[in-house]
């Protein structure tokens, strides 16, 4: 079976939804930025700060390669890992897209405590939120498609990304 791909900014959703998707369709749930994690030692912070971005990216890129000839995987992804075409080719190849959207007010009341994420950590927050989002906004184009997650729930959204899943025929019902 395909993977399923959430993509989209921090704060639009995608561990929280993951997490129940993967649940609710027994698949294995992966969170880019976790295994990242995992695999360095690291926290993201101390990637970025130590390392820079670049570094982060190219143990992104290095993780997607595993991660796409699995199957039955839910992958929660980091906000700029659509950034690589690269990574969204090789995610592709045996993924479906989802992008979750959420604006730039949602965005910034879901990670105002969490300050601690490196392109977010200083300046003004809607500012830095609306100019990333407009940077990225091309890249999130290749989706199959979309859910604004503005004024719904992770299980909201779970079921709106089921349905999609079960007409376009990705899953069968589970029974």
């Amino acid at each position: 079976m395909k993977n399923i791909v959430l993509v989209g900014f921090m704060g639009s959703g995608k561990s929280s939804t993951g997490r129940r998707l993967a649940r609710k369709l027994g698949y294995d749930f992966i969170d880019t930025d976790y295994a990242i994690e995992e695999v360095t030692g690291l926290t993201v912070e101390q990637i970025f700060a130590k390392h820079g971005v670049k570094r982060f990216r190219g143990e992104e890129a290095l993780l997607v390669s595993k991660l796409a000839d699995k199957e039955n995987l839910v992958i929660a992804t980091g906000g700029g890992l659509v950034l690589n075409p690269q990574n969204i080719e090789k995610l592709k190849a045996n993924g479906i897209f989802i992008l979750l959207k959420a604006s730039p007010e949602t965005i910034c009341k879901r990670v105002k405590n969490k300050r601690t994420r490196p392109l977010l950590a200083r300046g003004n927050l809607k500012h830095k939120v609306t100019k990333l989002l407009e940077d990225r906004q091309d890249a999130y184009q290749m989706a199959d498609y979309s859910v604004n997650t503005d004024h719904l729930d992770p299980d909201t959204i779970v079921h709106i990304i089921y349905q999609y899943l079960l007409e376009r025929g990705v899953i069968v019902r589970n029974h």
